[in-house]
């Protein structure tokens, strides 16, 4: 594991923010799901170089399945437009845990329009375990590397998901398309280090189930809201309950 003794120059931290994502455990799911999703591109009849640009512009793989879906069914571009917008929401809070580990009292702002740009889960997990063990001033490089790596490994076999889509059979391209969310899962339940992060999982994962049974839209955001509020509920009762227990012991 790299550390502040690493890197002698923020080229050398790019560089190794690249090798780091690409002995990452994202980059076979990241594969797989791409060239899923490139498979689903070429049967809605779009363009190679559109899945290229909206690789790189939208940057979230759920959030182009709704794009690629929505625009190859006819959906109206207002409702797509809203669609990806309310999924790419959920990116703003890791946004905003991300930032302070960057930012430096020498960091300009423009230093850190790449690193919110480039905000993914595989990103964010990656980045939260490495950049306190960084040296302060080659965050941002080593940041940028890993998610170049990234996006580099996700527009790559995109495309080669788009070219061999007409031997992909319609299950294969569907089974790779599942890892992204298996993988999210498994990382999310391995950093779930709290109560109050284990209850959140755990409802999200119900009402998720739940609210997608009984096709309620937006199933996701509703059940992301409506768990973590309810997780927070519950972690304060447990709270209040420990600290009156404290108190009656002599």
């Amino acid at each position: 594991m790299p550390d502040s003794r690493s890197f002698d120059s923020s080229a050398a931290a790019f560089l190794g923010g690249v090798k780091h994502a690409l002995t990452s455990v994202f980059f076979p799911v990241m594969a797989g799901t791409y060239i899923g999703l490139g498979a689903l591109a070429h049967d809605f009849g779009l363009s190679a170089w559109w899945l290229t640009l909206s690789t790189i512009f939208v940057w979230a793989a759920p959030a182009q399945v709704i794009l690629i879906s929505g625009i190859g069914t006819g959906a109206a571009m207002i409702e797509v437009a809203l669609a990806v917008t309310l999924s790419a929401i959920r990116l703003f809070p890791m946004v905003v845990a991300l930032l302070p580990l960057l930012r430096t009292r020498t960091t300009r702002t423009r230093e850190l329009v790449l690193p919110a740009h480039f905000t993914s889960v595989s990103m964010w997990i990656e980045s939260l375990h490495i950049l306190p063990k960084l040296a302060s001033e080659h965050r941002v490089a080593y940041c940028n590397g890993l998610s170049v790596a990234f996006m580099g490994t996700a527009a790559t076999f995109g495309l080669v998901g788009f070219f061999l889509a007409a031997g992909l059979p319609p299950l294969y391209a569907a089974a790779l398309l599942f890892i992204t969310p298996i993988s999210f899962l498994i990382s999310t339940a391995r950093s779930a280090v709290t109560m109050l992060d284990r209850v959140a999982l755990a409802l999200g994962i119900v009402l998720g189930t739940a609210l997608a049974a009984l096709h309620v839209e937006f199933d996701l955001m509703w059940s992301g809201v409506g768990g973590g509020t309810l997780a927070y509920l519950v972690n304060r009762i447990w709270k209040s309950r420990a600290r009156a227990g404290d108190k009656a012991d002599p």
